[in-house]
């Protein structure tokens, strides 16, 4: 499938039918009917079990590891590169620290105690994926990491004191060389939006991501309504060894549906980026458990997954349902390859 231009004289769009996000005026009526209605209540300390991380400073070249801080950060261990996903340690996903969504688990890995990071990934700026403080913190320890995000972010994170900054478009690629190896990283489509604030939507572009490195292959969702080019994402680039797919902030449907999905079309893009051939990939649910950002029961989501995958017959040892910290590896032989593009 081609991907029509997600391209605009102003920035960026969704590219598909019925695939734009909602205005200010459903905001509206979402914050009113949330007023009209009874919802489930907050977690309550310790509903979310945390545990110990196992990751090492360097994994060997036939491990893929991943260790899961809290909602979409994770530590990848692929091979020995040491790669982490839109990074969060604030105790708000918020501008100001305030007001705003609150964690209700703590970031179960201490900033300081990370191993050396060789890649950061950003898939958007909103402020759940995109943490300025973080940034900063990291930006400083860790001077010699490579950030990696989508078209227009760069000029933000330079000026919050990242260094070695590449922006990648939707298909577009590049090889990295890292003190852990090289890797090969690729922007793929995701259907999302940008802002921070109230007049910048779509000034920079959203995107999930494929990283390939020591005979492994991982997705990576960030944040992503499901859209149609989850098997053409296969097709140029799986069969993958891990997807780490957003599983939460889904209700209402009528308002979320364009930007987040729920776990039964988190299940279907799983299943359609199976189809690459090969033994099928671990699914990792993110997005969830961490922050209560929209109306259903925050233990709701991880519950749903596993009914669903029984239900499809899939093999329960290839969902990752990690708990907050838990570090999980797969050992292997490196023999997979990519498909030919």
């Amino acid at each position: 499938m081609t991907v029509p231009t997600h391209h605009t004289p102003r920035g960026f769009r969704n590219p598909w039918p019925d695939a734009e996000p909602k205005g200010l005026r459903d905001v509206i009526r979402w914050s009113i009917q949330r007023r009209r209605q009874t919802l489930a209540p907050d977690p309550a300390p310790g509903d979310f079990a945390v545990a110990a991380p196992l990751f090492e400073q360097r994994e060997r070249s036939n491990v893929l590891g991943a260790t899961w801080v809290g909602h979409s950060t994770v530590l990848l261990q692929i091979g020995s590169t040491n790669v982490l996903t839109d990074p969060i340690w604030s105790e708000r996903a918020s501008p100001v620290q305030f007001a705003g969504p609150k964690r209700f688990v703590a970031p179960a890995v201490d900033l300081d105690r990370l191993p050396p990071i060789d890649v950061v990934l950003i898939s958007h700026n909103h402020y759940d994926h995109l943490d300025r403080w973080t940034i900063k913190q990291l930006a400083r320890s860790q001077p010699n990491i490579h950030w990696i995000v989508p078209l227009r972010l760069a000029p933000l994170l330079s000026k919050w004191g990242a260094v070695s900054l590449r922006e990648l478009d939707w298909w577009n690629d590049l090889r990295l060389d890292t003190p852990g190896g090289s890797i090969e990283i690729a922007c793929v489509p995701a259907q999302h939006f940008s802002a921070r604030g109230l007049g910048d939507r779509g000034r920079s572009l959203w995107g999930s991501w494929v990283i390939r490195g020591s005979g492994h292959a991982v997705y990576f969702a960030g944040d992503t309504a499901y859209h149609p080019e989850f098997a053409e994402i296969a097709r140029r680039y799986g069969p993958f060894d891990l997807a780490l797919l957003p599983i939460g902030a889904y209700e209402p449907r009528w308002f979320m549906r364009s930007v987040h999905m729920n776990p039964p079309e988190a299940l279907r893009a799983y299943g359609e980026l199976a189809a690459a051939g090969g033994a099928p990939p671990i699914m990792l649910p993110i997005h969830w458990g961490t922050f209560r950002l929209t109306d259903e029961s925050m233990s709701q989501p991880p519950e749903w997954i596993q009914r669903l995958w029984r239900e499809a017959g899939y093999d329960p040892r290839l969902l990752w349902m990690l708990r907050h910290g838990e570090t999980r590896r797969l050992v292997e032989s490196v023999t997979k390859e990519p498909n030919p593009r």
